[in-house]
C-alpha cells in the first residue's frame, strides 16, 4: 500500500470516528510525505495542528498505520502547507460544519418580525456541544406540537440558542406561511403584558399570544420576580398546549435554577425536553471563522483561524474579531499572519487573561475599598450620592471586565433587577467615553487586578 492510499485510509477512518469540526481543522490540511525505516513523517499546516494532532490523536494515528502496514510504526509531525486542490463550483463539498449554499432554505422576508432569514437549520454550524439541541431543534420544526413540547434550551451567551429559535421559526413558515409564529424576547413579552393592563386592553394581548401556531421567548430567565407577567405566560402556555402549538424557550439556566419563578411554571417548563448547549469548543470556532471569511471574500489562513478562536469567548464575538482584523490588516497594507493577528489582540488578551483570574467578590471589595464603603452598604437599599456612585462603578467593572451577566451581578448586588444593572453599566459607558473623571477612579481600581 503506498502513502497515498495509506494516508487515505486514515482519512476516511477518522472523518467517521470525529466531528466534521474536528476533521476539517486538523486532518484535512494533513498528508502523509513517507514512511521510511519504520516512521510516518506526517505534514501538517502550522505549528498549532501539529501540537493537537500530537496531543489529541498521535496514539490513534500510530495504532491504525502499524495495524494497515503490519509493522511497528513510529509517527513524526513536521511543519509544512500541503496546497489544497480547487474543486469545480458544481461539486464544490460544503464548508466546515456547513452544508452548501444551495442547499439552504430562504425564508420569506417581511412575514416574521424580528426573525432573520439567515439563521437556518442548513447554516448551523454543528459539533459535538451543541448536537442534542440542533436534532431536537429540527425534529420540533417538524413535527409542530407533537415531539418535546415546550422546547426548553439553555446555555450560555454565543452559543446558538437564538440561531436554532430562528431556524424553527423560518422552518416552519416554509412549510405553513398561513399560521401565526411569534419570535419574542421575555423583556418585550414583559412590555406588552404591563401595556395592556395599563391601557386596560388585555384582551387583545391574551388573544394575540393565544392564538399562535408557535410561540418562541427569548431568554425567558428575565421573568423572575415579575408575578403578573408569570401568571400571564403560565395561562397563555395551558392554552397553547391544549391548542397542540408549539412553545419554544431559551434561558442562559436551566428552569430549576431560574429564582423567583413560580413552581407551577417551572414544571411545566421542565415538562417537556429541556436541552443545553455548551461553548464551541476550539475546532468548532475555527471553522466558523473560516466560513465567515468564505463569505466576506477574504482567505484566512487555518493558523490565522486558530489564533481568532482562540481569542474568542463565543460564537457571537467571531465575526466582529475577522471584522477587526481584516480591516486592520487591509489598511495597514500588511499580509494577514499568525504574528499580525498575535500584535493585534495582543493587549485585549492579556486583560483577559487578568481579569479571567479576578473572583467578582474581589472586585466588588476592591471597589469598596476604593470608594472607603462597606460591602453591605453597597448591596444594600440606601441610595445616597456616594453610594450609588460606588454601586455603579462595581456594575460596569463585572459586566465589562468580567463579562458576568446583569442577572448575576444584580444578585451579587443585593438582589437587584437587572433592569437597574443595565442602567448603571450604561450610565458609566456613557461617562467613560465622555472622558468623566469617574474614568480615573475606574482605571485606579482596575490597577488592582493586575497587582
Amino acid at each position: 500500500m503506498d502513502t497515498i492510499t495509506l494516508w487515505d485510509t486514515i482519512l476516511t477512518e477518522m472523518k467517521q470516528s470525529i466531528s466534521t469540526a474536528n476533521f476539517t481543522t486538523l486532518f484535512k490540511p494533513t498528508k502523509l510525505l513517507s514512511l521510511d525505516d519504520d516512521i510516518a513523517t506526517i505534514a501538517a499546516p502550522s505549528s498549532m495542528v501539529m501540537d493537537l494532532l500530537q496531543k489529541r490523536f498521535v496514539i490513534t494515528i500510530q495504532k491504525r498505520l502499524s495495524e494497515l502496514t503490519g509493522r511497528d510504526i513510529s509517527v513524526l509531525f513536521i511543519i509544512k502547507t500541503i496546497p489544497q486542490p480547487k474543486r469545480e463550483k458544481q461539486t464544490q463539498e460544503p464548508g466546515p460544519l456547513f452544508a452548501s449554499q444551495q442547499q439552504q432554505v430562504k425564508a420569506v422576508a417581511g412575514h416574521l418580525p424580528r426573525v432573520r432569514a439567515d439563521f437556518t437549520f442548513d447554516n448551523f454550524a454543528v459539533s459535538s456541544t451543541n448536537q442534542l439541541a440542533f436534532v431536537s431543534a429540527q425534529r420540533v420544526a417538524k413535527e409542530i406540537g407533537q415531539s418535546y413540547n415546550p422546547l426548553f434550551i439553555y446555555g450560555p451567551v454565543g452559543v446558538g440558542k437564538t440561531h436554532l429559535m430562528h431556524a424553527i421559526a423560518n422552518s416552519s413558515y416554509q412549510k405553513n406561511p398561513e399560521k401565526k409564529i411569534i419570535y419574542i424576547t421575555s423583556e418585550e413579552f414583559t412590555n406588552e403584558v404591563v401595556e395592556s393592563i395599563r391601557n386596560n386592553d388585555t384582551a387583545r394581548m391574551k388573544k394575540r399570544f393565544r392564538t399562535a401556531f408557535i410561540l418562541i421567548i427569548d431568554d425567558i430567565q428575565f421573568i423572575e420576580g415579575k408575578e403578573r407577567v408569570q401568571e400571564e405566560l403560565f395561562h397563555t402556555f395551558n392554552i397553547l398546549i391544549d391548542n397542540g402549538s408549539q412553545i419554544c424557550l431559551t434561558s442562559d439556566r436551566p428552569p430549576q435554577e431560574i429564582k423567583k419563578l413560580e413552581k407551577r411554571l417551572s414544571s411545566r417548563f421542565a415538562g417537556g425536553l429541556t436541552v443545553d448547549i455548551g461553548k464551541p469548543d476550539l475546532e468548532l470556532k475555527t471553522a466558523i471563522l473560516q466560513k465567515k471569511a468564505e463569505k466576506m471574500g477574504q482567505e484566512l489562513p487555518i493558523e490565522v483561524a486558530l489564533v481568532l478562536a482562540g481569542f474568542a469567548e463565543d460564537t457571537r464575538s467571531l465575526e466582529g474579531l475577522l471584522l477587526r482584523v481584516t480591516t486592520q490588516a487591509n489598511a495597514s497594507h500588511q499580509p494577514l499572519t499568525r504574528e499580525f493577528v498575535e500584535q493585534v489582540f495582543g493587549e485585549a488578551q492579556l486583560e483577559i487573561k487578568q481579569t479571567q483570574k479576578i473572583h467578582p467578590d474581589e472586585v466588588i471589595n476592591y471597589v469598596c475599598d476604593y470608594f472607603r464603603v462597606k460591602p453591605t452598604q453597597l448591596r444594600g437599599p440606601k441610595r445616597e450620592a456616594a453610594l450609588v456612585k460606588a454601586r455603579q462603578v462595581a456594575m460596569y467593572l463585572l459586566y465589562e471586565k468580567l463579562k458576568i451577566t446583569y442577572v448575576e451581578i444584580g444578585n451579587l448586588l443585593g438582589g437587584r433587577d437587572h433592569t437597574t444593572i443595565m442602567h448603571g453599566v450604561d450610565k458609566m459607558r456613557v461617562l467613560v467615553d465622555n472622558k468623566d473623571k469617574v474614568s480615573e477612579d475606574i482605571v485606579g481600581i482596575t490597577k488592582f487586578f493586575r497587582g
